[in-house]
């Protein structure tokens, strides 16, 4: 239900669909004006070819640039466009509709048990 409200919201903007690995990737890049492919890979936990597929597919819709690095031109930097930084603050206005959302009619005490509870399936999964 979650994923068919956010494309119904990303159609609404006229912004392209992604996979969560994009958005990831958009996420990091909010974090850190450039990045290796390298860095980028590790953080978002995908290989390099991978990491390099899906970086192309942001620079096809015009959300990432890729610039060489002068002192070492095997490395290239990953940053965001200003459609990026748009396309970021749109869904970061639309994750805290979706949030709103899910949380309607919920108190504030059982929001907490609620990510009480993510905390430890989240521990069950890191201990098994």
């Amino acid at each position: 239900m979650a994923a068919d409200y956010l494309s119904k919201k990303l159609s609404e903007k006229g912004l392209p669909e992604l996979v969560s690995s994009h958005g990831f990737i958009l996420f990091q890049l909010s974090l850190q004006e450039k990045i290796t492919m390298g860095e980028l890979s590790k953080k978002i936990n995908r290989d390099k070819s991978t990491t390099t597929v899906l970086v192309r597919k942001l620079t096809e819709t015009g959300l990432v640039s890729i610039e060489k690095d002068i002192s070492d031109k095997r490395n290239k930097f990953i940053s965001l466009t200003e459609k990026g930084k748009q396309y970021n603050e749109i869904t970061n206005h639309i994750s805290q509709e979706l949030i709103q959302t899910f949380f309607k009619d919920f108190t504030a005490d059982e929001q907490q048990q609620f990510f009480n509870f993510l905390i430890r399936i989240e521990n069950n999964f890191k201990n098994s």
